[in-house]
């Protein structure tokens, strides 16, 4: 399991080579051009992630075990990065995906549920959910969806009271994300909660802690770097590479739309800038 990551990571290059767009346009999907540029973080906490191939990959995953075996260590080194118990990411992929084989994540590799929301620049693909043809976000691999899911949770107030929490309190954080309106399932604390204990999810938290790793925090000193924008660069994208939300980006560059023009500069602020 332990090189699970570096098989997932050279997967996406392997994928990617050559590619540079998508070629397919299902309905309701839109498309996105990607390079197939892999970039390298500066902070040892984060593991990088290679630029978008452009193209689609399915995983198939035969049982709850497997999924668990596959995207163990994924989760290990998002709470590493961001501070989200790796209990809990798995435990809301295996619901939220059903363990990587539901329909909306088998056509997005989406495995968290997360719809588009305002400011998702990204691909999407239109899913009946709550209501018919709900937007979602898609991702060309999995390992942007536990990315995205890590960034989505630490860019929005109204999570931040799990942050207060221990990294290995998986039932405050269970009910801490319904609380603060994840799902609408009543149950779905418990639901998390069985699946972590009953696949004994926490000890990946434990082998985490153990470690003694220091979450990245986002920096206060008031430097900034200057991103200018290239033909290709979209927010979403931008913000992908430096690890900062979208939303972010709008609000310290004053931007009302997520129009961007080529040589246009922007101010980043974000943990991997030294």
């Amino acid at each position: 399991m332990k090189n699970s990551v570096w098989t997932l990571l050279i997967a996406i290059l392997i994928v990617g080579c050559g590619t540079k767009k998508r070629t397919t346009n299902n309905s309701g999907d839109r498309t996105a051009s990607r390079t197939t540029k892999v970039y390298k973080n500066t902070s040892s906490s984060i593991y990088p992630l290679p630029e978008d191939s452009g193209r689609f990959m399915e995983f198939p995953i035969a049982s709850i075990e497997d999924y668990i075996d596959t995207f163990a260590e994924v989760a290990q080194l998002e709470m590493k990065a961001y501070g989200i118990p790796a209990s809990i990411t798995l435990a809301q992929g295996i619901l939220e995906s059903g363990f990587g084989r539901g329909a909306l994540t088998l056509k997005t590799n989406n495995h968290f549920g997360i719809k588009c929301h305002t400011g998702w620049d990204g691909p999407y693909a239109l899913h009946d959910d709550d209501e018919a043809g709900e937007c979602f976000r898609k991702y060309n691999h999995p390992m942007y969806s536990f990315r995205d899911h890590s960034i989505f949770l630490t860019s929005r107030s109204r999570y931040a009271t799990l942050f207060s929490l221990r990294q290995d309190d998986y039932k405050g954080w269970a009910y801490g994300l319904k609380k603060a309106g994840y799902a609408t399932d009543r149950r779905y604390p418990v639901k998390l909660i069985s699946f972590i204990e009953r696949y004994k999810l926490y000890e990946y938290d434990k082998a985490v802690l153990q470690d003694n790793y220091v979450v990245a925090k986002k920096s206060s000193s008031g430097r900034y770097k200057v991103h200018v924008v290239q033909e290709g660069d979209t927010l979403y994208s931008i913000s992908r590479r430096y690890l900062v939300s979208v939303q972010e980006l709008r609000e310290l560059n004053e931007l009302n739309d997520n129009i961007l023009s080529i040589g246009q500069e922007l101010r980043i602020q974000s943990s991997n800038i030294r």
